[in-house]
């Protein structure tokens, strides 16, 4: 038997077995990185006669799930041309198109009869080498292998994916004793470089890593909640954002994943972990059992924990569950010193540390709960993985914890919270006391860029693996700051090259943020630094332009600043692309308005496939006022040929910025003409993002990069396109699709990109552009209704349609 090294294999095509929820979407996802998918599921068996030899019936199982997929919000694909790379079948007719694929991949019911049955079939139609995996979550790896030849052995093992798997960044690897080495190193890295994940080896441990550890948190808190008598909108408000934890929190977490899976895993862990030391804490309180019964199983059945409805005005209403009435109640908003205090920072490590030190009900109830996590975690090592890093990846991948287990323990202080422990009577693993002893405070340190976790067998700190291949800023906390402000900071980060991060809220741009980037660049250029990448770790790129100070100085009628503000905004994104260095950004996220701009303007943007991208001034009764409206001239002016008729490519993308059009995924924003297939890319994996964009701007530095030359030479249409387009914004007032300011801002918009009124098309530069926009930007910040746009998506972060 040979097996292929892992550095030399390839994966062209796979199959996936099963379409429900999780198969449909892992087809989708494969899909998404440019694989050939093949995705099979049962023949109806309530076929007619007339259907048993018709193919598109005996697929109407698989195809009807796939189209739920594709139809489902959030979308599972990056774009709409990615399912045409899935090919749908069955199980009887077309499991001969395994000798095809070069991994099998196996996503039916939870049942290991049912998988086994399958498996019979995988191993008569499988080429040898291929790959086999199973996305259980539950049952033990090792069991599925009985009656398996020694090649199926060798090749196979647990992938659990995390639900939706485009999404959800983990990816558990869970080998057994048969699994050759060669193919789990493909898969940490194949799961890493192309699927985008965190993925991380497990043991077979019932749960494996990161459900175990989540479940006995949710378990915690129902147990803690009804100790300290919290109702369920309390709980949700300490353990969401705040605490470093999702938007849904606790108990909307369970509603989507499904009261009924949470129970099921809950009852395996305690069934079939009979030495954890807190199985007790897996036995289901009434109130969940009583759920259960009453068929109230959370989103999949229309109410659970929460449930929703409308009034007799039809407007939505959210009610949460009374646990001691049983009854629904309208939703209520609790209020806490200590989140309040909290929420006021937007650094997660200070909001926990406030949480940590205050004595009102929603502090108490987060101290206990983690030292409960923090003891439970320490002593899960070696028994479910060998090293603290890998618990604190998963929990952070798969269950959206921005601070693992350890590193909230850390944030809180190792030591004090020892102390806790033994006040509270809570037992943590000897080892981390030990680990005290020994003079050794903290579960990590960075040093030098790079990250080093305790290893507990050797008692030292060593370099977490594959860490060195990425670039993290927070690893470089330590080092001394090459420049730094109030809203940004400049790093080293290796070989001549520099990272501006943002710190602002939401990373909004503010002044701060304006002089970073020109601050940079003049370092960059005067100190003989190969470039700069702007880019950060936070959850957002940036949210855009800071809405508050320009609605404060338009409230106060003071122009003259409005003019000099926005006009510094105009020429520091010029600034990205006009200087004696590369400038590449690494956008993620949110990248609206502002952020939209630098990326338009940089050498180059290196997207998270995970990107959130588009110019979206026009909710706010505003055009794009720092360059974008004249950056989407340029590309239209560029696409232009001989014969063209020019006018339908303008239209296309002046309805980009009028409906305010958002990409959904880096991809799609090539889509919308934001990004430019000539000098952007796109990374699957968020984590290498920084350092695919510093390898840029090597590339472009040895490239012998030089200052490109503004332009002067930009066509537009003048009044032959301004005809059109005012017509076009008429009708859409008349039809009653656009209100009378959303008219006017499409008028001054249309005005810009026609390069005003012209009598015949003619070649401007991009000064020319920029002044007209600017004016535009300038005249609807004196409009009222505009103001009135912009305190509504200040106060409720939604668009006011007036």
């Amino acid at each position: 038997m040979n097996v292929v090294k892992a550095s030399n294999r390839k994966i062209k095509s796979v199959a996936v077995l099963g379409s429900g929820i999780m198969g449909s979407r892992l087809a989708c996802h494969f899909a998404n990185v440019g694989v050939k998918v093949y995705l099979l599921d049962i023949v109806p068996r309530d076929l007619s006669e007339d259907e048993k030899d018709n193919t598109e019936a005996r697929n109407r199982i698989v195809n009807t799930a796939l189209k739920t997929a594709l139809k489902s919000n959030p979308s599972p694909v990056y774009n709409k041309q990615v399912a045409k790379r899935i090919t749908t079948g069955n199980f009887e007719d077309n499991m001969d198109w395994l000798s095809k694929v070069d991994w099998v991949l196996e996503a039916v019911i939870e049942n290991l009869k049912i998988k086994k049955t399958v498996f019979d079939q995988v191993e008569q139609h499988r080429k040898p080498g291929s790959l086999v995996t199973s996305n259980t979550s539950g049952i033990p790896i090792h069991m599925m292998l009985e009656g398996r030849s020694e090649d199926f052995q060798a090749h196979f093992a647990g992938s659990h994916f995390f639900n939706p798997p485009r999404y959800l960044r983990l990816l558990e690897i869970i080998p057994t004793a048969k699994t050759h080495p060669e193919v789990v190193d493909f898969l940490m890295h194949y799961g890493d470089l192309f699927l985008g994940k965190e993925t991380v080896l497990c043991k077979d441990t019932p749960a494996f890593i990161a459900n175990r550890i989540g479940v006995f948190s949710i378990m915690a808190i129902f147990h803690l909640m009804e100790e300290m008598d919290l109702t369920i909108e309390e709980i949700d408000a300490v353990t969401g954002p705040v605490s470093g934890r999702p938007k849904s929190a606790t108990f909307r977490t369970s509603d989507l994943v499904g009261i009924d899976t949470l129970v099921k895993v809950a009852q395996g862990v305690g069934q079939n972990c009979p030495n954890d030391e807190a199985k007790d804490l897996f036995e289901i309180p009434d109130f969940l059992q009583k759920l259960v019964e009453n068929n109230w199983l959370g989103d999949k059945t229309g109410q659970g924990f929460y449930k929703k409805s409308k009034d007799e005005n039809g407007k939505r209403v959210i009610e949460a569950l009374n646990l001691k009435t049983f009854e629904y109640e309208p939703k209520t908003k609790p209020r806490f010193e200590s989140v309040g205090a909290a929420r006021k920072e937007e650094n997660v490590r200070k909001r926990v540390k406030i949480l940590s030190k205050g004595s009102d009900k929603a502090a108490k109830f987060m101290q206990k709960l983690n030292l409960k996590v923090a003891a439970y975690t320490s002593m899960r090592i070696p028994e479910i993985a060998d090293h603290l890093y890998q618990i604190d990846d998963a929990m952070r991948a798969g269950f959206g914890w921005e601070l693992g287990p350890f590193e909230t323990w850390e944030t809180i202080g190792v030591e004090r919270m020892l102390n806790l422990m033994d006040t509270e009577g809570v037992e943590p693993a000897s080892w981390v006391k030990e680990m005290v002893d020994a003079g050794i405070t903290n579960f990590y340190k960075s040093e030098g860029g790079n990250r080093y976790y305790y290893d507990i067998p050797s008692k030292a700190y060593k370099l977490i693996p594959g860490r060195e291949s990425l670039i993290v800023l927070d690893d470089y906390r330590s080092n001394d700051l090459v420049w730094g402000n109030k809203g940004a900071s400049l790093h080293d980060i290796g070989d001549g090259v520099l990272c501006l991060e943002f710190h602002t809220k939401m990373n909004a741009i503010g002044s701060e943020i304006l002089q970073g980037i020109n601050k940079s660049i003049d370092i960059a250029e005067s100190q003989g630094w190969k470039g700069l990448v702007i880019g950060n770790d936070a959850t957002n790129f940036s949210a855009g332009a800071n809405l508050a100070m320009m609605l404060m100085l338009a409230i106060e009628q003071e122009y003259d600043e409005l003019n000099i503000a926005i006009n510094y905004f105009q020429k520091t994104v010029m600034r990205l692309r006009y200087s004696g260095i590369p400038v590449v950004l690494a956008p993620h996220g949110l990248t609206l308005g502002g952020g939209c701009e630098m990326s338009l303007h940089a050498d180059s943007t290196i997207a998270a496939a995970e990107t959130y991208i588009g110019l979206v001034e026009f909710g706010a009764g505003l055009i794009p006022g720092g360059g974008g409206t004249k950056e989407f001239v340029v590309r239209t002016s560029d696409s232009f040929y001989t014969g063209d008729p020019q006018l339908p490519t303008l239209q296309e993308r002046f309805t980009t910025i009028a409906t305010a059009k958002v990409a959904t995924s880096g991809y799609e924003a090539f889509d919308i003409g934001v990004l430019h297939t000539d000098k952007d890319d796109v990374v699957i994996n968020q984590s290498r993002q920084i350092a695919d964009a510093k390898a840029k701007v090597l590339d472009m530095y040895a490239d012998g990069y030089s200052m490109p030359v503004q332009r002067d030479d930009i066509k537009v249409l003048g009044r032959t396109a301004l005809g059109t387009l005012y017509a076009g914004i008429e009708a859409f007032g008349i039809s009653g699709f656009a209100s009378e300011h959303d008219q006017k801002i499409a008028r001054k918009l249309a005005f810009v990109m026609a390069g005003g009124d012209l009598s015949q098309p003619t070649e401007v530069s991009e000064q020319y552009l920029l002044d007209l926009e600017r004016e535009a930007f300038l005249s609807l910040l004196g409009e009222r209704k505009t103001l009135e746009r912009i305190q509504h998506i200040l106060k409720t972060g939604k668009p006011l349609r007036n």
